[in-house]
């Protein structure tokens, strides 16, 4: 099972000891869960009236802050609550920044931030096909956005103000869950990338990597089988607490929360301290050839 390690750090600036930024990005890149229960991110008191699921539109889950184009994304705002979600937003991204800054050193000028989201909506209840079910366990990859082996590193906070945890299941380690399902993947076709790139359905070339970690989250969200019986962790993440892990390898569900905020990092294969257990060298290992 993945574990979960435990920082009682409640600043996001730090001071962090040079032991604990060993530690925290050995747990990370070994496939583990940070957990700062007393680190919260304090709502300003204006920015309380953001507690309404109703400032989601109807299609999206959550509310993104793209930080290259500045576009907000799924959201049903007036002027007025764009400009204070943004706010927060904005806030939230350079406090984790911060904190990602000072835990991570080792990651200094090689880290990338990316998108900012907002999440409004009670997970417990919403109906999806199983393709894009969260309440399952699986794996983080990007459609439309090709990560060609870059990781995905997430961070959370819960902020929800009436006191309710965000529930998780933490599954098997990430090797083990692509030896049962990699057997069982397609190769990616001849021209399948340059053809979806062309036509804009992705952003970007799909490399080899790509297809088969698609195929992982697929094919593990449909069985239906693995969803019953594979072994889990529950995890709760109560208000005023942060997480953050390498959701590209981290076996995840979120299954009960509302009111949360995340901050998606990226980081090459080769600013790792172990790139050897990245999700890329592992199924690299696995298959026998280059895979980006």
């Amino acid at each position: 099972m993945q574990t979960v390690h435990q920082l009682d750090q409640d600043t996001w600036a730090g001071p962090f000891a040079a032991e604990t930024c060993r530690e925290a990005v050995a747990a990370l890149e070994r496939g583990g869960v940070l957990y700062l229960p007393q680190l919260a991110f304090v709502l300003e008191m204006r920015e309380r009236s953001l507690f309404s699921s109703n400032l989601s539109d109807s299609k999206a889950k959550n509310i993104t802050l793209d930080p290259a184009s500045g576009t907000l994304q799924g959201g049903d705002l007036d002027d007025a609550a764009d400009a204070l979600l943004r706010g927060m937003l904005q806030r939230f991204s350079d406090a984790a920044t911060q904190l990602a800054a000072g835990l991570l050193p080792d990651y200094a000028g090689r880290i990338e931030r990316a998108r900012t989201t907002y999440r409004p909506v009670e997970i417990a209840g919403r109906s999806y096909s199983p393709k894009k079910d969260d309440k399952l366990l699986h794996v983080d990859t990007f459609p439309s956005r090709p990560a060609r082996g870059r990781r995905i590193l997430r961070l959370f906070a819960n902020i929800n103000p009436a006191g309710q945890s965000r529930l998780w299941h933490v599954g098997e380690e990430f090797e083990a869950y692509a030896k049962r399902f990699l057997p069982g993947l397609r190769a990616q076709y001849p021209f399948e990338a340059a053809a979806l790139a062309l036509l804009g359905i992705t952003k970007g070339r799909r490399s080899a990597y790509d297809t088969l970690m698609l195929g992982l989250h697929d094919t593990g969200k449909l069985d239906a089988a693995y969803q019953k019986d594979a072994p889990f962790a529950a995890v709760a993440f109560p208000p005023g607490s942060t997480w953050l892990c390498y959701t590209d390898q981290v076996l995840h569900a979120a299954l009960e929360g509302q009111f949360a905020l995340e901050q998606t990092f990226h980081l090459d294969v080769a600013a790792m301290a172990e790139p050897a257990r990245s999700p890329l060298k592992v199924l690299e290992r696995m298959t026998g050839r280059a895979l980006v």
